[in-house]
């Protein structure tokens, strides 16, 4: 059983380096934020405030994320920061809130937006909500048959689909270019106006932002596949995190040149409008783009996704199965039937906004903590070998932003989803005590773990990372 899990396993850690590195550039956001943002600010100029800001967040995120990634040098990101810091009920929890929560409520919002966009093929009365969903439903499924049948599909996919996306965002940047020098500029005369002075809609206009821009963090996921992540972590982490932002604020910026900012709010695909506007005859490419843009970015969660639960798992704060790989394919079969089953389950009840704030709220609790650890580490480990080492202000700051992220939408009106999520969060506890604390067996579990190694042909992966 070693021998053959060991001789396949380098099939599974293989396509990894090209997934993760096109990660900073494959989220969809910036084709489903830009209403949210703009609604929640109140003016054209708070909106392009808050787009930059969050970039510039996100790049002390990556800064902080690229001394911790050569501090605690082992695949996991978030996971092995927090138990190493903290301990082990902390890192349960992470690792219980992304399996949970962000990466299935993640892939909710990404298929969503898959729906939302290829509806815009076909007329409809209203706001098509059963077909938008079932669409989602089946992008989902497909991915599932992906990366269920091969890593390496599931890589080539991933590569193909962030080209198109970036081929869509150079056209929208340059038809932005092309509105501001013919003079398209009313929208950001008195741009200020009609700002929101509420704490609570900044804040969840930041999150909006933010969830464009997130993956800024994912290459710390893999640090052990990086070749010299010393020096290729913070490169790979802030470049792509400048450039991303730079091309953001111009899609904005673009989409402001071709309609006002009624009509974008009232637009129920801004991309689509956008193209409409500017394209012409080749509108069309616009829907396409994003379709392709959306996938692939699902893709991409979903691949990612494993590393968590891998960890998890390994530690024994997850069931071992979920650590199990696919003896033929040589895939994470059951965590990814597990992503999969999560996801659809997200769907049914939520829409984009209310899975973005779910999401956003748990994200932003744990990467603060995350960062917080290395604050820690600077008195723990303070003889470690730091290649990278920020200034502290860097961590301190994002961590006092951090807070305001998670308090700030509940100061006014807490929302019943940002509830629910500290609800998960804390339930959590309800599994760690009993199951991993005091190790109790359910009965019939090992019959089932068997069953499912059986029926699937799953088998315990032999890696180890070097401690």
């Amino acid at each position: 059983s070693d021998v053959n899990t060991r001789s396949y396993l380098p099939s599974i850690r293989r396509p990894i380096n090209v997934i993760m590195d096109n990660r900073a550039f494959e989220g969809s956001g910036i084709f489903i934020s830009p209403k949210s943002v703009l609604q929640r600010t109140g003016s054209v100029g708070l909106s392009l405030v808050v787009w930059t800001a969050s970039g510039f967040l996100a790049l002390l995120g990556s800064l902080s994320y690229a001394e911790l990634g050569t501090v605690i040098r082992k695949s996991g990101g978030e996971y092995s920061y927090i138990k190493e810091a903290l301990g082990d009920i902390p890192a349960f929890l992470f690792a219980w809130t992304s399996v949970i929560v962000v990466r299935t409520s993640s892939m909710g919002i990404i298929c969503l937006t898959f729906g939302e966009y290829m509806a815009t093929f076909f007329p409809y009365c209203g706001s098509p909500i059963i077909p938008i969903k079932l669409v989602a439903a089946l992008a989902i499924v497909s991915l599932g048959v992906i990366n269920s049948y091969s890593t390496t599909l599931a890589g080539r996919t991933q590569v193909v689909f962030t080209f198109v996306k970036l081929i869509a965002l150079i056209i929208i940047v340059i038809g932005g270019i092309v509105k501001l020098i013919q003079g398209n500029v009313s929208q950001f005369e008195n741009s200020f106006e009609g700002t929101t002075t509420s704490p609570s809609n900044i804040a969840l206009a930041f999150y909006n932002a933010l969830w464009a821009y997130d993956g800024w963090n994912n290459l710390n996921y893999v640090t052990e596949e990086l070749k010299d992540p010393a020096k290729n972590l913070p490169r790979a982490n802030v470049l792509g995190v400048m450039i991303t932002t730079v091309i953001y604020l111009l899609v904005n910026i673009s989409y402001l040149t071709a309609m006002t900012s009624l009509e974008l709010l009232n637009s129920p695909a801004v991309a689509v409008t956008w193209g409409d506007r500017v394209l012409g005859a080749a509108a069309v490419l616009m829907p396409l783009s994003v379709l392709f843009s959306t996938f692939g970015a699902a893709n991409g969660t979903l691949f990612g996704g494993g590393r968590v639960v891998y960890v998890a798992a390994r530690e024994g704060h997850l069931p071992e199965m979920l650590s199990y790989v696919q003896c033929k394919y040589y895939t994470p079969f059951p965590s990814i039937i597990f992503t999969i089953v999560i996801s659809l389950i997200m769907i049914i009840p939520g829409d984009i906004s209310s899975l973005v704030d779910f999401f956003s709220f748990s994200a932003w609790l744990f990467y603060g903590v995350t960062v917080s650890c290395l604050i820690i580490f600077r008195f723990t480990k303070k003889d470690v070998e730091r290649p990278i080492k920020v200034p502290i202000v860097i961590p301190i700051l994002f961590v006092l932003i951090a807070i305001y992220l998670v308090i700030g939408p509940i100061i006014e009106s807490p929302q019943i989803e940002l509830l629910y999520a500290f609800l998960f969060i804390i339930g959590g506890l309800l599994f760690y005590f009993p199951f991993v604390y005091f190790k109790l067996k359910i009965k019939g579990f090992e019959w089932l773990t068997t069953s499912v190694q059986l029926l699937c042909e799953v088998v315990p992966s032999p890696y180890e990372p070097e401690s």
